[in-house]
């Protein structure tokens, strides 16, 4: 069985043909990796984001170090040895350390997933910098090339010293070492709009990473469709190509592999120069695809380009020898775009001359500022810089996400594509009373967190993971707390800060002592004309005289039907401010916001006319009656008189 020719080892034969002049320089991708424990190593180191598995884009990672005994570069499958790294109920997760060599980076994080881990660290075998842990080259006859497409867990490559530095702190078995893995500033945020490039091929031979890739383009679609309409991205797609040298422009390699005189070239789809499609091919199309979004942009739709790249996948397939000038056109002409524009703007392929998208492709392959070199297939750029991670529409939507300002996240960012909820699988590894139903468990856009929770104004204390205590159960927090009048009043309840604090209705320390407020006295309750004050223990309470009705709400005693009037006024008056103030946030009142104060001005008069008919109008009848009953007597007065005497 003939094993294909990598991609990359084609790349790299291609590069040494065109020379290094062409590039600038590629940049290694990293993320933070925060050392809370021991003492010793405590501090912040750089670490190097695997281009496999999820990171927590946006988000970050708490766990506990270990470096196995045996199968140290995690080669072999764990079981083997007997070795398990899923974390308990209430422990921390579990990341594992292992040694670089031997085998696939992916391989050694697929062994770790498969024993439980949370994370991979891999240390480094020599001093250098950090580099990128890529993915190795699909041999398509190999069934088992494609497992990597399953990694789910993060990956970091750390240097030699850092590593070293942990298994000596671990070989002691003295001290635990707990890392946090921080991806909050992996990608920059700069404002409410992310800018992303994908840099991608038509090609779809080439094995199990092809296949990903067009498996992603469907899945995705709907959600970059969403966001591009709506204004939230400004997304533009982009294809490698490479260029002969002059010396060899009329071999058959560049013949066969590049059109417009060897400018622009890819590498042939199956390896073999002698059967099937050519790299010229894959140009063509790539150049079709790129004045397509083109064309798509100039009229205002940029996002038919996921159509019609995801409709050529499926219905013009290189297995099928559907991969056509023809075909193409067809899947052009159902999306309403004109062919002929297309094909004004892919020119003329056989002729020496620069094509202007061409060029702008190769120029935007070269790295600028902080956005390297663009040499894996395939990339998605974020901001300005490298995604990194499995190829995945929930994984790919939270790295944009992101990419935006705090607050300024689109709903689509709050969907469940983004909350996967991890606290479902071993409530996220942190701490839980299940009899109470309480966790530590949080499940956040940026990923889940375990910190004690708040339970009926209390705050647990905890490090969220083995333990959360309420801290008013023992000796009631070391704060103050009194029965009185059948009421328990309690200083341990503080939730914005530290320490007691005295409830409400009571000033002192909230640890000695709280004293209750005599609000009668500070007049800072029932100050309305006619109002009664009486002190509680902890509270006060307010009445009126002549039996008149008080309402605490507004602090007023109202007796008089023109009270109630008083009264629909004050609420009409608080009402129309409220409308204004919004008229003048937002120029264009919708229609809804006018139903809103209709409905509400509506309620204000029936609940007025209800306050009328069974507060005020009883109140008016009994001063009436007891006015007339001095001049005449009444029918049900007589009968009672008579049943008394």
């Amino acid at each position: 069985m003939r094993k294909k020719l990598g991609f990359w080892v084609f790349f790299w034969v291609w590069f040494l043909l065109n020379g290094s002049s062409c590039l600038g320089k590629f940049i290694v991708e990293k993320n933070s990796l925060r050392i809370t424990a021991p003492d010793s190593l405590k501090n912040t180191y750089e670490c190097a984001i695997g281009n496999f598995g999820i990171p927590q884009y946006g988000g970050s990672m708490t766990g506990t170090v270990i470096y196995p005994l045996s199968n140290q570069k995690s080669c072999k499958n764990f079981d083997d040895f007997s070795i398990s790294f899923k974390s308990k109920p209430g422990s921390q997760p579990i990341f594992i350390l292992v040694d670089r060599g031997d085998c696939f980076f992916t391989l050694k994080a697929w062994n770790a997933q498969n024993a439980g881990a949370a994370a991979i660290l891999i240390a480094d075998d020599k001093s250098e910098s950090l580099i990128t842990m890529d993915t190795p080259e699909e041999d398509a006859d190999d069934s088992r090339s494609d497992y990597f497409h399953k990694i789910t867990i993060p990956s970091a490559l750390i240097n030699q010293s850092l590593g070293n530095s942990i298994k000596k702190v671990l070989s002691s078995n003295k001290e635990m070492v707990t890392i946090i893995l921080d991806w909050k500033e992996a990608l920059p945020h700069p404002d409410d709009r992310v800018e992303y490039e994908f840099w991608t091929s038509s090609n779809d031979e080439c094995g199990p990473k092809c296949l990903n890739q067009i498996n992603f383009l469907k899945n995705f679609k709907g959600a970059a469709q969403i966001l591009e309409q709506k204004g939230y991205t400004q997304f533009t797609p982009h294809y490698i190509t490479w260029f002969c040298r002059e010396e060899l422009l009329f071999t058959d390699l560049c013949k066969t592999q590049c059109i417009n005189l060897g400018r622009y070239c890819a590498p042939d789809p199956e390896q073999d120069f002698t059967k099937g499609y050519d790299g010229k091919d894959v140009v063509l199309q790539n150049l079709r695809q790129a004045c397509f979004f083109k064309i798509a942009n100039e009229t205002g739709k940029p996002w038919l380009w996921w159509d019609y790249v995801t409709d050529f996948s499926i219905r013009c397939p290189m297995n099928e020898q559907k991969y056509t000038t023809e075909c193409a056109n067809e899947v052009i002409k159902s999306l309403s775009m004109d062919v002929k524009e297309i094909e004004k703007c892919i020119g003329n392929p056989d002729a020496d001359e620069e094509n202007s998208v061409l060029m702008a492709e190769q120029e935007a392959q070269i790295g600028k500022g902080s956005r390297g070199d663009v040499t894996i297939l395939p990339t998605l750029v974020i901001n300005n810089r490298q995604y990194r991670g499995k190829l995945d529409k929930s994984a790919v939507l939270k790295a944009i996400c992101s990419g935006f300002q705090e607050t300024t996240e689109p709903a689509l960012c709050l969907n469940d594509d983004i909350e996967t909820n991890e606290c479902l699988q071993n409530n996220g590894g942190c701490w839980q009373d299940k009899a109470a139903n309480i966790t530590a468990c949080q499940d956040t856009v940026r990923g889940r967190v375990c910190e004690c929770p708040i339970v009926q104004g209390v705050m647990f204390r905890g490090d969220g993971y083995t333990y959360c205590i309420d801290p008013c159960t023992i000796d009631n927090g070391g704060c103050w707390i009194e029965t009185q009048e059948g009421k328990t009043y309690t200083a341990c309840f503080n939730i914005s800060s530290e320490g007691c604090a005295c409830p409400l209705g009571f000033d002192g320390d909230g640890v000695h002592e709280c004293e209750d407020i005599d609000e009668c006295k500070t007049k800072t309750a029932c100050t309305c004309s006619g109002c009664k004050c009486k002190n509680t223990w902890g509270s006060y309470e307010c009445s009126c005289s002549n039996n008149l009705l008080y309402l605490r709400e507004l602090d007023i005693c109202i007796g008089k039907e023109s009270d109630l009037f008083v009264l629909f006024f004050i609420f009409f008056i608080f009402d129309t401010s409220i409308f204004v103030a919004g008229k003048n946030v937002k120029t264009e009142m919708n229609w809804n916001m006018i139903w809103v104060v209709v409905l509400g001005w509506v309620a204000i008069g029936v609940g007025g006319y209800t306050i009328y008919k069974y507060r005020i109008r009883s109140y008016m009848d009994s001063e009436i009656r007891s006015i007339m009953v001095q001049y005449m007597p009444l029918d049900d007065q007589v009968e009672e008189h008579s049943l008394v005497s």
